[in-house]
């Protein structure tokens, strides 16, 4: 019996405790009320009397009848309006503009290289040449039978000025002269093959045989970049399908080097959808006048397209509940709960999706002591209107 009689002192001195600590909290602190509220116990310290501390707002009998009605002071911001961006990431990798391997035409020991690695080149550029001995005897032999084929051809023009040329030996005579034209231009375009040229303006890469190697048509010679712009290849969403189009911008880094920004455009869209990824390829360009950048770097590419237009309100403004994130709007002077969805935040605002207009006013400082309805003074305002006073009466010719 006795430590049942313990039991019960013990449990009624803690109770006794909690109830002044719940007490001196909601004289002490307004911040508390909302929390005291929701337990149920601040109302019947309204109706005991209890003096709360100042701020709060309590709908219900106070001590001598009546009900409170003190407008809490809050700092208020405006609901404004934002477009919420659609962002799209993806990684691509870089090519050149235009691109070609140098391979020899035709078999043989090369006999000289005329460039070095990384050296810019002209469209025409002999890069190397093969040994080209044998073409030039042709070439030669060809030249000498050609020259006997006009001489032949010019005797017998003379002959027939004389009527001992026939027609039959006049033909023969031209027909010869032609043969051997050509000729001399297939030996021309033997010793020509025996030259690898830059077909395109470009850097010239790793130059892999050297003097004396035997190549042949399967070898690489080198590769030859024109990297004045650099291609980004890249997939995207099938989503954006007509969303995004030639021309339109990028934002470009370097996946190595995340501090490097350029700025590039769309060049190419493909014209299907790939069926496996469900992705659509996008081929972007990036001006390279510096020459820093290079075929085959990773790059990542941004593209930022314009959305919807939505509620923008300050951070600050945006509280927690049990059913999520919500506002208290200002209206005809009262406060009302707006349950709000958070769609994109940024540095200044909060794009929200939520029943609020534009212009209208959140609280965004003082929401610990606020209920739905309750009555409040917008600091903000009374700050305006304070300004535009105080300017009225400076700007007041009477007072001069």
């Amino acid at each position: 019996m006795r430590m049942i009689v313990r039991i019960i002192g013990q449990g009624a001195l803690i109770a006794l405790v909690l109830i002044v600590a719940a007490v001196a909290w909601a004289m002490m602190l307004p911040s508390s009320h909302a929390l005291l509220d929701r337990a149920g116990v601040l109302q019947p310290m309204v109706r005991l009397g209890v003096p709360l501390a100042r701020g709060a707002q309590i709908d219900g009998p106070v001590a001598g009848g009546g009900t409170a009605r003190g407008a809490v002071p809050v700092l208020t911001a405006p609901v404004g309006e934002g477009e919420m961006s659609d962002r799209v990431a993806a990684i691509g990798t870089g090519q050149a503009l235009h691109s070609v391997m140098l391979v020899p035409e035709v078999s043989g020991r090369v006999s000289e290289i005329f460039v070095s690695a990384g050296q810019l080149v002209s469209a025409g550029t002999v890069v190397a040449s093969l040994d080209r001995a044998a073409e030039q005897i042709a070439r030669d032999r060809a030249e000498l039978m050609l020259d006997e084929a006009r001489a032949t051809a010019e005797r017998l023009g003379r002959l027939q000025a004389t009527g001992t040329a026939t027609e039959v030996q006049i033909r023969e005579a031209s027909l010869a002269v032609r043969t051997a034209e050509l000729t001399v231009r297939q030996a021309d375009f033997d010793l020509a093959r025996r030259e690898i040229v830059a077909p395109i303006t470009g850097w010239i890469g790793i130059i892999e045989p050297e003097v004396g190697a035997q190549v042949g048509p399967g070898t690489t010679i080198a590769r030859i970049d024109d990297r004045s712009i650099i291609l980004v290849d890249f997939s995207v969403p099938e989503r954006l399908v007509g969303r995004i189009a030639p021309g339109d911008a990028l934002g470009v880094s370097l996946l190595a080097r995340p501090d490097v920004t350029l700025e590039g455009r769309i060049r190419a869209v493909d014209s299907r959808v790939d069926q496996t990824s469900r992705s659509l390829r996008v081929l972007g360009e990036v001006a390279n006048p510096d020459d820093t950048l290079r075929a085959g770097m990773a790059f990542s590419i941004s593209i930022t397209l314009p959305g919807s237009l939505y509620p923008a309100v300050d951070p600050l403004s945006i509280q927690w509940g049990n059913e999520g994130s919500f506002v208290w709007v200002v209206r005809e002077g009262r406060t009302t709960r707006v349950p709000v969805r958070i769609l994109q935040r940024s540095d200044g605002a909060v794009l929200v999706r939520g029943a609020l207009q534009p212009g209208e006013r959140v609280v965004r400082e003082g929401v610990q002591a606020l209920r739905e309805g309750s009555e409040v003074q917008d600091r903000a305002q009374s700050m305006s209107d304070d300004g535009a006073e105080r300017a009225g009466t400076m700007a007041d010719p009477s007072e001069s």
